[in-house]
């Protein structure tokens, strides 16, 4: 079993990132985790979306 983790700014980069990840392996996709974060730096708001993808390589 394997983890592959991303980390991106923005939602659809995430998705596109993630994407891209999976149809470069040869794998069962056991479970995929999301999560957004959000911190504030003075006015702004920051957001962190990221995704970690459990998955076994097929032989």
């Amino acid at each position: 079993m394997k983890v592959k983790c991303f980390d991106e700014n923005h939602e659809k980069d995430l998705e596109m990132t993630v994407n891209s990840f999976l149809q470069t392996i040869n794998a069962d996709i056991i479970d995929i985790k999301y999560q957004v974060a959000i911190a504030m730096q003075g006015e702004d708001q920051i957001f962190c979306f990221s995704a970690m993808v459990i998955y076994c390589e097929k032989n």
